[in-house]
């Protein structure tokens, strides 16, 4: 028997076991108050982040990020990044349940009227980041009539890719895979009047330099090319977690076009300026942020 025909039924056996362990712990903490679950994964990611080596490239980012912060800004920074991003993923067992209608309710919705005339005027694009639990965009989108198709990258274990898709795709119109085909499908979304929601804060080796704290980083504006050239509204959507289990989504007014009739132009100047917003959104609280992505050239 040959290595590959070895790795196969080991990997296969080895993504059962992560996703058993981790699909049965969503489903434990799924069982208690949102607040509970939201503070277990956050105590269970401040506790193991520190160990894996995500946290070398959070605490590189951050130093190139901010060149003047001392180290013990940058470490407390990183444990909030840890505690952000492990209350996600407590939070994510809970999205059924979450009510972003309630008055009272864990979310606060402000500029809900931009979302409303761009869902009554038909396709628009809803530009985001992976900041704060960056799920309440569907979510609240969702609540008012208003699905997006979301572009989203497989799960490497097959299983948890299903169980995320299965997940997710009760608050959504559709999830396309990234890619050409997710791509086009996308396009003939917003043909048919469709909204697309895009976390745009991703490394892309194929996309354009955009400039992300004092360095060019490779940014996906195919998306942002795609609106322009349909003419669709392109808003920009603020995620802030402002409480421990609490958040604020913001949804902006559309980013305005150049329209100066030079399309690659007039889109790196509307990705330029969604890329300088986020950095600012992250400046004010950049522990929320997704800083373990190689988001720039090593």
């Amino acid at each position: 028997m040959t290595t590959s025909s070895k790795s196969g039924p080991k990997r296969t056996l080895v993504h059962l076991i992560q996703a058993a362990a981790i699909q049965g712990s969503l489903w434990t903490v799924r069982q208690l108050p949102l607040s509970w679950a939201s503070a277990i994964g956050g105590f269970l990611f401040r506790t193991i982040g520190p160990f894996l080596k995500a946290d070398k490239v959070a605490r590189r980012n951050l130093k190139h990020a901010f060149p003047d912060w001392d180290q013990a800004t940058i470490d407390a920074t990183v444990r909030q990044v840890w505690d952000n991003l492990g209350r996600g993923a407590g939070e994510f067992a809970h999205l059924g349940k979450i009510d972003v209608l309630a008055p009272n309710g864990p979310v606060d919705v402000v500029g809900l009227e931009h979302l409303i005339a761009a869902r009554d005027q038909g396709a628009a694009i809803f530009l985001s980041a992976h900041m704060a639990n960056w799920e309440m965009v569907s979510l609240v989108a969702y609540a008012h009539d208003c699905p997006l198709n979301n572009i989203y990258r497989f799960a490497t274990n097959p299983y948890m890719d299903t169980y995320f898709r299965r997940v997710r795709g009760r608050f959504v119109n559709k999830l396309l895979p990234k890619g050409p085909a997710g791509f086009r499908e996308a396009y003939a979304g917003m043909k048919r009047g469709e909204r697309l929601g895009l976390l745009l804060d991703q490394k892309l080796n194929e996309g354009h330099p955009i400039p992300f704290f004092g360095r060019d980083a490779m940014t996906a504006i195919g998306p942002v090319e795609l609106g322009l050239r349909l003419d669709v509204p392109i808003l920009p959507v603020r995620i802030e977690r402002i409480a421990k289990c609490r958040f604020r989504v913001t949804i902006h007014p559309p980013l305005e076009s150049p329209n100066s009739g030079d399309l690659k132009a007039d889109t790196i100047a509307v990705a330029t300026e969604f890329t300088q917003r986020l950095e600012g959104w992250i400046r004010e609280r950049p522990g929320e942020w997704f800083w373990v992505h190689k988001r720039w050239p090593n």
